[in-house]
């Protein structure tokens, strides 16, 4: 074993331990690269997603709404607040940010898109029944995306 050759990132472990369900742990990881990085919006809106990834849908909020204050201008951070909206049933303010993210993207990352898509059908058809579609995708900064799908 090389003691010398460096760490792999704990942010970059945590999203790894997101992809592969494992929520806690991640939690776990992007509290040590806290330690390191700080809380940078980064590591705000990965724990947010974690929190979410686990049902802790107030301390996914809470800490989703840190990372938007710190990072404004990342489409990701606010996609993954509109995720945790939704899931909370505050449709109308989830729109509202699905839209944000899909104008910070330029339109360019189908999981904002497919989240705003599905938010605009939830609001307009909610008046008259419920949308059952509730498949909602995070999407993680850099490469990959997370979906959420509802617990059978």
């Amino acid at each position: 074993m090389n003691q010398r050759a460096e760490a792999v990132d704990g942010i970059e472990v945590g999203h790894r331990l997101i992809a592969a369900g494992q929520y806690e742990l991640a939690i776990k990881s992007f509290n040590r690269a806290a330690l390191e990085h700080g809380l940078t919006g980064e590591i705000l809106s990965a724990l947010g997603s974690a929190n979410l990834g686990l049902g802790r849908l107030g301390q996914a909020e809470t800490l989703l709404r840190r990372a938007v204050e710190k990072d404004a201008a990342e489409p990701e951070v606010w996609n993954n607040l509109g995720v945790v909206l939704m899931e909370s049933g505050q449709t109308a303010e989830a729109e509202q940010i699905f839209r944000k993210a899909y104008a910070l993207d330029n339109g360019e990352s189908d999981a904002i898109r497919d989240n705003l898509r599905l938010a605009l059908a939830k609001t307009e058809k909610s008046v008259i029944t419920e949308v059952n579609e509730d498949n909602y995708k995070l999407v993680r900064r850099g490469s990959g995306d997370y979906l959420i799908r509802p617990t059978p």
